[in-house]
């Protein structure tokens, strides 16, 4: 007869088996990814919010909680925990940091929600911001499919940022690839200043987002090197009432 010991042994192992199955589809082929910001929009949706909604009653819990897995959204009223001046400093996850006066503690809002709070004179217990916020999509990026098939124009490539000039180290990036190597891309929405043709060198990749007017992208900062490839957007899983393939 069994005993709880090895019971506890037999769900162990398969636990482990499980973690381990896990851990290489992910590694292999697909990842899930959060997207960051807006760049993509309208394609795929970062942070996003609307100003001045009020709550309702599917903003009271229990509800709130389906309202957040079917549509990724949440009304908030935040109110200021102490008196001064917002300081909003934009970071690279579609947050910004905030500081009031000089309070020692800092908070995150998303980065569209501190284009009306930077410089503003807030007091203690006063609404600081109200309104919807959106989390964004949360995709699958296909791991496999360029192991056996070039990447193709009009792709969504995710790439890491490590060894790109001008970009935050140790991250990734979400973009549409407009040129692959020895391509000579037109650009559709050139940059004031900078090349209005570019031609890819050896291993080289066209980055752009398709919210061209809100995108830090290969316009700015060069083309994507082929080893920084990660994979390309599959299909968005979250919320749960935006699922479908990425086109």
């Amino acid at each position: 007869m069994k005993s709880f010991t090895d019971y506890g042994r037999e769900w162990l192992d398969t636990l482990v088996v499980a973690i381990s199955v896990a851990m290489a589809f992910r590694a292999y082929f697909y990842e899930p990814f959060k997207i960051p910001t807006g760049s993509m929009q309208e394609t795929l949706w970062g942070y996003h919010t609307a100003a001045g909604t009020e709550k309702g009653m599917w903003d009271e819990f229990p509800l709130s909680w389906l309202k957040l897995a079917w549509t990724g959204s949440r009304t908030v009223d935040w109110k200021a925990p102490a008196t001064g001046t917002v300081r909003c400093t934009p970071r690279q996850d579609g947050f910004a940091t905030v500081q009031i006066g000089t309070h020692p503690k800092t908070w995150s809002l998303p980065t569209d929600a501190c284009r009306e709070l930077h410089g503003r004179f807030v007091r203690a217990g006063e609404t600081l911001w109200k309104g919807a916020i959106t989390t964004g999509d949360f995709i699958f990026v296909n791991r496999w499919k360029w192991n056996f098939v070039q990447p193709q124009d009009g792709e969504v490539m995710i790439f890491s940022t490590t060894g790109i000039d001008k970009l935050p180290q140790g991250t990734h990036y979400i973009k549409r690839m407009k040129a692959r190597p020895g391509e000579t891309y037109v650009l559709e929405h050139p940059v004031q200043g900078r090349p209005t043709e570019v031609t890819m060198g050896k291993d080289e990749y066209f980055a752009c987002g398709d919210n061209f007017a809100n995108s830090f992208d290969s316009r700015y900062w060069g083309t994507v090197p082929r080893e920084n490839l990660r994979g390309l957007g599959s299909v968005v899983f979250w919320p749960f009432n935006g699922w479908r393939i990425i086109r």
